[in-house]
C-alpha cells in the first residue's frame, strides 16, 4: 500500500500544473525549486556519504563476494549521485555540505547542530560494524544497510508531501530514482540477509 501511495505522488507531481506552485517557490530558468528540495538534497548528501563509508568496508572487512558486489554498486552510484546533488545546490548558490560529512549541519531555534538523517547508523553501530568480519560483517552490514534505506525512503516521502516539492526536474528524477532503487536494494539485502541468518520468526 505504501508503494502505491507513493508510486501515485511521484504521478501528481510530475503532472502538477505549474499553477499549482505556492509563492515561496524560487525560478531559477526552467525549473522551481523550494526549501523542502534544498534540505532534502542537502540531507542526502549526509545520507550517502554514511552509505559510501559503510560499503567501501567490504574490501577490507572480509565480506562475502556477494557483499562486496553489492557493496561496490553502492560506493559507485551514490558516489556519483554525491556528485549531482552538490553540483545542483551549487548550481543554485545553496551551501554544499562536505561530501564527507555524515551528519547534516543544521540551524534551529537560533542553535546549530548536526543530526543524522532516517535511518542513519549510530556512532556505535558504526564502531560495531567497523569491528566485525566475515560473516557477522554482512550480517551487520545488511541489517545496518537495510535500516538506511528504509530511512530514505523515508526522506523521499517526506519530500513529496512537501507544498511544491519535487517539481525541479532532477530534483524529481532523482528522488523517483532514491525510491525505486532503494526499494529494490531493499528486498535483495533482506533476501542475502535470510540466507545467513534464516527468515524472521
Amino acid at each position: 500500500m505504501k508503494r502505491v501511495i507513493v508510486a501515485l505522488l511521484l504521478t501528481g507531481c510530475a503532472s502538477a500544473p505549474p499553477a499549482t506552485r505556492p509563492s515561496n517557490a524560487v525560478i531559477t530558468g526552467r525549473f522551481p525549486y523550494v526549501e523542502a528540495d534544498v534540505h532534502f538534497m542537502t540531507g542526502m548528501i549526509a545520507h550517502h556519504s554514511q552509505a559510501v563509508v559503510m560499503a567501501g568496508w567490504a574490501a577490507t572487512h572480509n565480506a562475502s563476494p556477494s557483499l562486496k558486489a553489492l557493496c561496490e554498486r553502492i560506493v559507485v552510484g551514490q558516489g556519483d549521485e554525491i556528485n549531482l546533488m552538490s553540483t545542483w545546490l551549487a548550481d543554485r548558490h545553496q551551501p554544499v555540505p562536505d561530501p564527507k560529512a555524515m551528519r547534516m549541519h543544521m540551524k534551529m531555534n537560533g542553535m546549530e547542530m548536526d543530526m543524522l538523517m532516517p535511518g542513519m547508523l549510530t556512532d556505535e553501530e558504526m564502531a560495531a560494524l567497523d569491528k566485525s568480519r566475515a560473516v557477522e560483517f554482512d550480517r551487520l552490514f545488511l541489517i545496518g544497510m537495510i535500516k538506511h534505506h528504509g530511512g530514505a525512503i523515508e526522506m523521499v516521502n517526506e519530500l513529496l508531501a512537501a507544498q511544491g516539492a519535487a517539481q525541479d526536474e532532477v530534483v524529481f528524477k532523482f528522488s523517483t530514482d532514491v525510491f525505486i532503487d532503494q526499494t529494490t536494494e531493499i528486498e535483495r539485502m533482506t533476501k542475502m540477509l535470510n540466507s545467513i541468518q534464516g527468515p524472521p520468526r
